[in-house]
């Protein structure tokens, strides 16, 4: 059983600051569970996912590459255990994911995202038991996709998030689940589209949605993480036997960084209340600018996929985050197996550091299963 104190009842809320003296300057938001890779495929290439060969698990990355899949639906499930270095076993994401084929420009798609925050007893500063939860959030989505023509494709998709954090009184204040819906739009080409080889891009802007809040004051709510993402990889074939991807994709959140704490009390909160008043639009182009923007602002991933015979998949990956935004960089491993109609995959996140400074992600596993639910679409 995990203690926190209080000041979880302030995270909730949102309450966050810069601290300037430390040079950090991490962007938070609410519900950002939707950033956690759930594709165990991603998951094994450094969470690569843009602009590799589409299966189920596009829904999650770029759902524009779903009407280019081989079989005409897809089913995916994945198990991930998170945050398993820090001795937590009650703190996971369950996902499932699956597209069908209209016909051989159009697909219909959509998935479903659980995460458990596991059992939390919460404690005044005092140290004093308050009550116990057991916080989860989950989205729900839903879209669309179409060949504009052989190389190129675009999706829509709307999403409903659900965040139970705590409910009810806590520390005199009342707090209920928080809810918020959302958007995306993805672009995809391929320059290949019956080859074994060639270039591929994506486009994605995902989680373009309302803020939500988890208290009845409508000037207390959070962003939520809308994001944009640039993913490319080519595709080689050694012989008709052997093939390699390799792939890189950059992600930026599309929310502004907030201000930096002065230790002033009421130029704070001043400075706090401006931020969180902020209108969902403007806070997209704010990103782009003053200490929200910059290069150390970008996430980015790079990976490769072995496949033989189009059955058995080694793979690999790096993930790389400035020290100033949240200092997350990690190598991961995967591996699949691909029979006539299911394929299993599987990633692990490698350790990293020691001490204070080892990868709180570290020995993260992801498992993955995919059942194919249609003919050949082409």
């Amino acid at each position: 059983m995990k203690k926190i104190m209080l000041a979880f009842a302030g995270l909730l809320a949102g309450v966050t600051y810069t601290y300037a003296q430390n040079s950090i300057n991490i962007v938070t938001t609410a519900v950002p569970f939707l950033r956690i890779s759930p594709d165990a495929r991603a998951g094994g290439m450094g969470d690569l996912g843009i602009a590799i060969s589409p299966d189920a698990n596009a829904v999650f990355w770029n759902q524009a590459k779903i009407p280019f899949a081989k079989k005409s639906g897809q089913l995916a499930l994945t198990y991930t255990p998170w945050l398993k270095d820090l001795g937590l076993n009650d703190v996971y994401l369950m996902s499932a994911s699956g597209y069908k084929h209209l016909d051989v420009e159009q697909a219909v798609f959509g998935s479903i995202r659980f995460f458990s925050l596991g059992n939390i007893q919460l404690t005044d500063f005092s140290g004093n038991i308050l009550n116990n939860v057991r916080p989860a959030e989950f989205a729900l989505d839903a879209g669309y996709a179409r060949q504009i023509n052989s190389n190129l494709g675009i999706s829509v998709a709307m999403r409903y998030i659900n965040s139970r954090l705590v409910t009810g009184d806590v520390g005199g204040v009342v707090y209920k689940a928080g809810n918020a819906v959302a958007g995306d739009i993805a672009l995809y080409y391929q320059a290949a589209p019956e080859g074994g080889r060639g270039f591929a891009a994506g486009l994605t802007i995902s989680n373009l949605g309302t803020k939500i809040g988890y208290t009845n004051d409508a000037r207390n709510k959070d962003f939520i993480p809308a994001n944009l993402g640039l993913g490319f990889s080519y595709t080689t074939e050694m012989d008709p036997s052997n093939k390699i991807t390799f792939g890189l994709d950059i992600n930026k959140l599309l929310v502004p960084a907030p201000p930096v704490a002065t230790g002033n009390f009421s130029a704070d909160s001043a400075a706090l209340s401006d931020y969180r008043s902020q209108s969902v639009l403007s806070s997209w182009f704010k990103s782009f600018g003053g200490t929200s923007g910059g290069l150390n602002s970008l996430q980015v991933s790079a990976g490769m996929e072995y496949a033989y015979n189009e059955q058995f998949f080694a793979r690999g990956g790096y993930f790389y985050e400035d020290d100033s935004r949240g200092n997350r960089k990690f190598f991961s491993l995967g591996a699949g197996f691909k029979t006539s109609f299911l394929t299993i995959n599987l990633s692990y996140l490698v350790p990293s550091g020691s001490g204070v400074t080892r990868n709180p992600l570290s020995n993260t596993l992801r498992f993955g299963v995919m059942f194919d639910i249609g003919q050949d679409s082409k």
